[in-house]
């Protein structure tokens, strides 16, 4: 595939990101939660494309906030709005988009498409969720810790679930980069994808994290600072869902999985959520857990995002 040679950075997974620059956007997101105004206007008269391929609440609206917060204009778009629709390659898509707007947003199925767009853009190209990735989502989780604890580095992180999700891949990923030991309890036949594993476990040397697989959800609670669920069956499973339900039904996390976390722990959910069956509604509506901040947190990570990706990490 020919590719455009421009040096503009993209975030198409967290691990685009160095661990420095991984910080640097979570200062910058905690600055524009604190004070939102301190970057007020820095896309002034800019416009963000952002493509929707699947149904958004949190993304589509985070996102127009975001932009709207540094004085874009956020346009949303679905493939039957573009050309796409009617078969206009991705490259021509990229290139004639990146002639307009100062950052395309992408929410989509295949993580290939994502990859191909940032190929042939000369502007950032923002991940807003892939079925392989959603690294959006692991800047606000780890905004919303280190609020929560005061720090990142040396925090025990408990998902139970669905290892390949595009969720758990992120938080691997996002943990190498902040020094965060992640545990992930999941069937064997739901593991995490041996590469994104493996690429995580490189860059967690750099950080001293730790990466592990569990199968008992216990083991992996035991002692966590944060136990983080998601759905079962997400958008494009929905075939599966009998089965699924059968095979993670020892994975929901309940009042008793939470009492073996640390005292202080607090619970996560990137949403939407089914109460009943990853997650007690005891837990997501209970005290320990700091879902409503961590989805809050969405929009200001996502203006520094934009903004770093526009402007420079060195801001």
């Amino acid at each position: 595939m020919n590719t455009v040679a421009t040096g503009v950075r993209h975030f198409t997974r967290v691990s685009d990101l160095s661990p420095a620059e991984f910080d640097r956007v979570l200062r910058l997101a905690a600055q524009l939660k604190h004070d939102p105004a301190h970057y007020d206007g820095a896309l002034h008269g800019r416009t963000i494309a952002c493509i929707f391929e699947k149904p958004s609440t949190r993304t589509r609206v985070s996102f127009a906030g975001a932009a709207a917060e540094l004085g874009a204009m956020p346009v949303s778009l679905s493939p039957q709005e573009l050309q796409l629709g009617r078969g206009e390659s991705l490259a021509d898509t990229a290139r004639s988009l990146s002639g307009y707007c100062a950052a395309i947003v992408i929410r989509s199925f295949l993580q290939e498409t994502v990859d191909e767009l940032a190929a042939w853009a000369t502007v950032p190209v923002v991940n807003a969720l892939s079925d392989e990735h959603h690294p959006c989502q692991a800047l606000a989780d780890f905004l919303t810790i280190e609020q929560a604890h005061g720090g990142l580095r040396g925090a025990r992180l408990a998902f139970i679930g669905d290892g390949g999700d595009n969720v758990a891949h992120s938080l691997l990923e996002a943990g190498a980069l902040a020094g965060v030991h992640v545990v992930i309890a999941c069937p064997p036949e739901y593991a995490p994808d041996p590469e994104i594993l493996a690429r995580a476990r490189q860059l967690a040397e750099l950080t001293d994290a730790t990466l592990e697989v569990v199968t008992d959800p216990a083991e992996a609670a035991t002692h966590a600072d944060v136990v983080y669920a998601d759905v079962w069956t997400s958008m494009g499973e929905e075939s599966e869902r009998d089965e699924r339900a059968r095979v993670f039904r020892p994975y929901e996390v309940t009042e008793e999985l939470m009492a073996l976390a640390r005292a202080d722990a607090i619970f996560l959910h990137c949403l939407p959520a089914k109460r009943g069956e990853e997650v007690d509604a005891t837990v997501i509506d209970g005290p320990r857990s700091a879902v409503w901040a961590q989805s809050a947190n969405r929009m200001p990570t996502e203006a520094a995002l934009l903004l770093a990706l526009t402007h420079g990490f060195e801001l």
